[in-house]
């Protein structure tokens, strides 16, 4: 339950390392390097890596990468961020034939101690901590790969020490993080670009902007790496309610993802390329079998049951995902529009964000199919908008907003006013993945 993991060992020893050093970002790979030689340089001990970048889309491709090995029969390592609910999410440590767990309580505190011990109080930064005991974790145990997600950018991202990955997949680049990465998503696919290493194997998906794409492309034909970019080496698309992936090896009919919404499919082919490129045999059984089990939390996730649920109105939708800026808010909306068009109910946007997001455009992708935006604010999280600004930015969007001071109290108030009415609301719970997280822990439905 989250209670005993809120007490766990590898809890309190992240406590203290965050007593010590910052949270935030530092552009700069020397403290990260200068760790894992002290450590013995794990990263350089690691199976083949999977190394995955991008805006929006890194989470899925992970996912799908996943399901793919281990479909497969594949042991395979998995580190992502940040967690939903409990740090433990981060690592997924594999195992042979079957699927892979969260790292035990345990394994993860003495790796937490082993790490800080090495480090002697040095200045580094928590993510860079984080990441040295991955690559810690990950060397010590044995598995067939690696699954590497970039934690921001790319270039100066802590994972990206990795001298030879087996591919470099860069997923779909809009704007974020513009304080680090840039103001131009020429500028922001160039740090994506930065995982690429000279030689290796590149997979691009499907990629929104035509600069982005060409800043990618240029830069992997500039380091000889075989590339492969999609819609031009390897596409997908939906026929029939099946996915039709097709590359120079031939074409798969294969069943829908599991996961929910039109832009997986783009996904779930970048992740096929990826997992080929990388070198492992995916058959088209093999292909089937991770279309149905792929499972991703809080991207799009239904919750059928649980508190938060039931404080909605008998026969109510509600949904949960980490989306947080305009691209982002753009595939939810399409796919709350087919909701729409099947089934209409009446659309209520609970939001949260944080305040170095793009709050306005994230909103304005709502404009024509939220009845009303309840703000909230992210428990936990310094950076959050507080829930009256963010009901003010949500105006400025065109949008009918009220704020509130927590997810309780906001399902309630949906519930006062959808309660008469003659079909259930449908309610989206968005803006960040923090305020996902926390969905899923006041829910009782914490990932797996």
């Amino acid at each position: 339950m989250v209670e005993s993991v809120d007490e766990s060992e590898a809890v309190r020893e992240i406590d203290k390392l965050m007593a010590l050093h910052p949270k935030g970002f530092d552009m700069s790979l020397d403290r990260i390097l200068r760790l894992l030689d002290k450590l013995g340089n794990p990263h350089l001990k690691l199976p083949p890596v999977i190394h995955i970048a991008g805006t929006n889309g890194k989470g899925s491709a992970t996912a799908f990468s996943r399901a793919l090995l281990e479909a497969g029969g594949y042991a395979v390592h998995i580190d992502t961020s940040p967690h939903l609910v409990r740090w433990h999410e981060r690592y997924r440590i594999g195992r042979k034939g079957q699927r892979g767990e969260f790292v035990s309580d345990a394994d993860f505190a003495d790796a937490l101690r082993r790490v800080a011990k090495v480090n002697d109080g040095q200045t580094i930064t928590v993510f860079e901590i984080l990441t040295a005991v991955s690559f810690l974790l990950f060397s010590e145990k044995p598995a067939d790969a690696v699954i590497l997600e970039v934690g921001m950018g790319g270039r100066f991202d802590s994972t990206n020490v990795v001298p030879n990955p087996a591919v470099s997949v860069i997923m779909p680049v809009s704007m974020d993080h513009q304080a680090y990465l840039g103001d131009r998503v020429e500028l922001i696919a160039a740090e994506k670009a930065g995982i690429m290493k000279p030689g290796c194997p590149v997979v691009i998906g499907r990629q929104e902007f035509d600069g982005a794409r060409e800043v990618l492309v240029d830069t992997a034909e500039r380091l000889r790496c075989p590339l492969s970019v999609y819609g031009q080496d390897f596409a997908a698309h939906e026929e029939f309610g099946r996915l039709i992936y097709q590359d120079e090896f031939g074409l798969a009919d294969l069943p829908l993802p599991r996961l929910p919404g039109r832009h997986q499919i783009a996904n779930a082919a970048a992740a096929i390329r990826a997992v080929k490129a990388a070198g492992f045999e995916v058959t088209e059984t093999i292909m089937e079998k991770a279309m149905i089990s792929v499972e991703w939390p809080a991207r799009m996730q239904r919750l059928n049951t649980g508190r938060l649920f039931s404080i909605l109105p008998p026969g109510s939708e509600l949904w949960v995902d980490g989306g947080h800026n305009p691209s982002a808010g753009t595939v939810i909306t399409e796919m709350l529009a087919g909701m729409e068009e099947r089934d209409p109910r009446p659309l209520y946007l609970v939001a949260g964000m944080l305040n170095t997001k793009d709050t306005t455009g994230y909103f304005k992708t709502f404009e024509d199919i939220t009845q009303l935006v309840l703000t909230v604010p992210i428990s936990g999280s310094d950076a959050a908008v507080d829930p009256v600004a963010l009901a003010a930015d949500a105006a400025d969007a065109g949008l009918t907003t009220e704020p509130h001071q927590s997810l309780r109290d906001a399902l309630e108030a949906i519930r006062a006013k959808t309660a008469r009415l003659p079909v259930a609301p449908r309610v989206l719970i968005g803006g960040s993945l923090y305020l996902a997280g926390e969905a899923l822990r006041e829910n009782g439905t914490i990932p797996d």
